[in-house]
């Protein structure tokens, strides 16, 4: 079930609850992504958002990009020490050890690849069409791609990217369209 905002369009029901949300539903949740840099960047989001509010990593958002050197793998690679104590202290972000160590180890595991991350995500999005879910409660939380996509990346070095964390991953990406049937980005 879609609402219809304020603003008389109808959305998916979270793109309704703040003005945040509704500019990320309408311009970027869903859309097809492709780049390193992008990429990387909104998996890091995705493993900040892990028992968190979406809304708390999108209003922070412009700081993770200042504190993570706008989210480019190779100059995240190279944090040491002190820069994990200047981003522990740093308000703007989520200040969680375990999150911003995996934020640099993902770097270093983007280094590593033998391809593009670009390949390596999209090699997982699923092909041939999927039925519209209708509401909320048809929507999955993890698939059978995001199993393996979540198994792929951990073979490779990379950390806090469970099968939950990589779904959410393909929805925000545009690997998975899961609109729900009468939201206006409903193709």
């Amino acid at each position: 079930m879609t609402l219809v905002g304020a603003d008389g369009v109808a959305r998916c029901p979270w793109g309704n609850s703040a003005t945040v949300y509704a500019e990320y539903h309408d311009t970027e949740w869903g859309v097809p992504l492709h780049g390193q840099d992008a990429l990387y960047e909104r998996l890091c989001l995705e493993a900040f958002q892990s028992g968190l509010s979406w809304l708390t990593i999108l209003r922070k958002r412009e700081g993770f990009r200042r504190a993570f050197a706008g989210f480019v793998p190779e100059k995240v690679a190279e944090f040491d020490d002190d820069d994990v104590a200047r981003l522990l202290a740093d308000a703007s972000i989520v200040r969680n050890r375990a999150k911003i160590a995996a934020a640099i180890t993902n770097a270093r595991a983007i280094g590593e690849l033998d391809g593009s991350l670009d390949e390596l995500l999209w090699s997982f999005a699923p092909s041939g069409p999927r039925p519209r879910p209708h509401t909320l409660a048809e929507v999955p939380a993890v698939t059978p791609e995001s199993k393996a996509m979540a198994k792929e990346l951990k073979k490779r070095g990379f950390v806090f990217v469970g099968p939950t964390t990589c779904y959410a991953l393909m929805q925000a990406t545009g690997m998975v369209d899961d609109h729900l049937a009468g939201c206006f980005r409903a193709g």
